[in-house]
């Protein structure tokens, strides 16, 4: 088969704000299933996306200098006014504690350094607390995967004895990677109730501002101090830091790299609406499901389109733009309509007229690839993985595939992308 297509069922995607969402989810399979291999291409004919090389006075963006002069602040601002919120930059003071060290982790792979990192604004301190394994036998410095962490704890265990697939830390160790983590709940707790704790306490008029941030603008936000701190580890290599992020965590690490551009690499798993999948499509998660369950996401204008998403001025397409020329790797499972794999690979087919200034091309095809079929040698990677909403030890393998030749065509000279 060429490839797969996963129709959208607005119908069906409705449930949610009334029914079960687990019963809703099998509907959503069920309907799935009797359609994924069916040879469709992927179409957009049943809404009109905005350019992102078209400015709002109608002209063509068509050079580097244009988009990055003129064209990029101005999206980045829109979705920073209308969905993600504003992004603090400024603080009045940070500093890095190494709160435990062990030499020689994981059998004297590894170096475990569990990091405090406090930053300090509106003269109250917030704490970011950083799991970090460095492999010893690797040539330093060494290039290292951040994961924001949206889910247990237990997950990123730095005495390694709870492992977990959605943290694989020996894989990337015997990669000679370095990998690290924090938790989301340590920026904002991911609860409608407490999400003010953490680093809204540190900028509280984001509260009182329409286009304020909230969760997972402050998960980015964290991110970004984390980079703070790999600047100052001479083990790691700054220039191959790689974000990743699962879920309502890949929302953030998307947002996380358009904002940083030191994040070298993007990784996206499963992420969605507001993610890497169209809103237009309205197909599985939609804005108005979003902000209903989960109103501390978004900043409060995002609640205006949640009846008219067409009037939006942005659509994710030009968030994956704004990470040009950085390479970025989205996935989706054939088990998970939830977080639309279609409107997830539009948004990477779409991004590629903004890539095309810096002379990147991609390996992307115009159908969304047959399951387990890793689009690696491409300036987008993307694949979707037989099961259901996750992050595995076959993601994670591939995005090592990805950083590895992304990372050996610098080290080689050889830039160009196929």
């Amino acid at each position: 088969m060429s490839g797969i297509v996963l129709h959208s069922h607005k119908k069906l995607s409705k449930l949610f704000t009334h029914m079960n969402r687990r019963y809703a989810l099998f509907l959503l399979i069920v309907v799935h299933f009797t359609n994924l291999y069916a040879q469709e291409p992927v179409k957009t004919a049943d809404y009109h996306l905005p350019d992102a090389l078209k400015t709002s006075q109608g002209q063509i963006v068509n050079t580097v200098s244009d988009w990055e002069k003129k064209r990029r602040p101005v999206i980045l601002i829109l979705f920073e006014d209308n969905i993600y919120g504003q992004m603090p930059d400024k603080y009045e003071a940070i500093s890095f504690e190494v709160t435990r060290e062990e030499p020689a982790a994981m059998d004297g792979k590894a170096h475990l350094k569990e990091v405090a990192i406090t930053v300090r604004n509106n003269r109250k301190p917030l704490t970011i607390h950083l799991v970090l394994f460095t492999p010893t036998s690797a040539l330093k410095p060494s290039g290292v995967f951040l994961l924001i962490n949206n889910r247990e704890t237990q997950n990123t265990d730095p005495s390694r004895k709870i492992k977990s697939g959605f943290w694989p830390a020996e894989m990337l160790i015997d990669s000679g990677y370095a990998i690290a983590a924090f938790h989301i709940s340590n920026a904002s707790p991911d609860d409608k109730n407490d999400y003010r704790k953490g680093v809204l306490e540190l900028y509280p008029d984001q509260l009182t501002a329409d286009n304020g941030m909230k969760a997972i603008g402050a998960w980015a936000w964290a991110a970004s101090r984390v980079m703070d701190y790999f600047k100052t580890n001479p083990d790691i290599d700054f220039s191959k830091v790689c974000i990743v992020g699962h879920s309502r965590g890949g929302k953030a690490s998307l947002w996380a790299g358009a904002q940083d551009t030191r994040f070298a690499v993007v990784f996206s798993s499963c992420s969605g609406n507001t993610g890497a999948a169209l809103s237009r499509r309205q197909s599985g998660e939609t804005i108005k499901v979003i902000n209903t369950n989960f109103p501390h996401w978004f900043n409060n204008n995002y609640k205006k389109y949640n009846e008219n998403v067409n009037v939006l001025p942005v659509d994710q397409h030009m968030l994956i733009s704004l990470l040009a020329p950085r390479p970025v790797y989205t996935t989706n499972a054939t088990e998970d309509l939830w977080a639309d794999p279609v409107g997830s690979y539009i948004s990477l087919l779409e991004a590629r007229s903004v890539y095309g200034l810096y002379g990147k091309s991609s390996g992307l095809t115009l159908n969304v690839p047959v399951p387990d079929s890793p689009i690696i040698r491409s300036i987008m990677g993307y694949h979707i993985r037989k099961g259901n909403h996750d992050l595995t030890a076959y993601d994670w393998i591939n995005f090592i595939r990805f950083a590895n030749y992304h990372f050996d065509s610098r080290n080689s000279g050889n830039g160009k992308q196929n």
